[in-house]
């Protein structure tokens, strides 16, 4: 199967996310300053959530590009990856309705480690699935291992000082994202 579908159906779950993560904003009630600042930590759970979806889109359009087709295992690693980052809204609002608390923020780094790991075996099963397939070695995706490690050391170690410290646990996720804010260059296609 051609890239076009899952591309199309992928940017389309990853536009419906960021719209529901922006729904859980209310306007204030009164019309001052004070009444939008306490809408800070709504809004920085927002723009953290949003960083994450357009990094793993980002890289999601990259790693899609670079392969020339599909196959069914990758479909379902494709949907397994839209499961996890489908669950971001629901924890950044949890994340936000009791401000940065342990249990919350855990759960928001154990959904990103999720993500991270979905992504990293979809990305492994369209390479597996186009060796020998294609004529431009180029045009396999390659695996960055020092970006994963990052990723997953930050993520894990962020689950870890959730329970003691969430506001570093949080630094530590935004850490873990820093390496994928460049994706991988798009290869041109055989």
């Amino acid at each position: 199967m051609k890239t076009a579908r899952v591309e199309a159906f992928s940017d389309g779950v990853m536009a419906i996310i960021i719209t529901i993560m922006v729904l859980q904003f209310e306007p204030p009630e009164a019309a001052t300053w004070e009444a939008l600042s306490a809408l800070f930590p709504t809004f920085l759970s927002y723009v953290i959530s949003f960083l994450f979806v357009g990094i793993f889109w980002s890289n999601h359009h990259n790693l899609m590009h670079n392969a020339s087709q599909v196959r069914g295992l990758d479909l379902w690693l494709n949907l397994n990856f839209l499961f996890w980052l489908s669950l971001t809204p629901f924890t950044t609002a949890w994340m936000d309705a009791h401000v940065f608390s342990h249990v919350p923020v855990a759960l928001y780094g154990g959904v990103l480690s999720a993500c991270t790991l979905s992504y990293l075996a979809l990305k492994i099963s369209i390479k597996r699935g186009h060796v020998g397939q294609q004529p431009n070695p180029d045009a396999t995706p390659d695996i960055t291992h020092n970006r994963i490690r990052i990723s997953i050391l930050g993520q894990f170690a962020g689950i870890l000082v959730s329970f003691v410290a969430p506001q570093i646990a949080v630094g530590l996720y935004l850490f873990s994202t820093l390496p994928w804010i460049v994706p991988e260059p798009p290869k041109s296609r055989a």
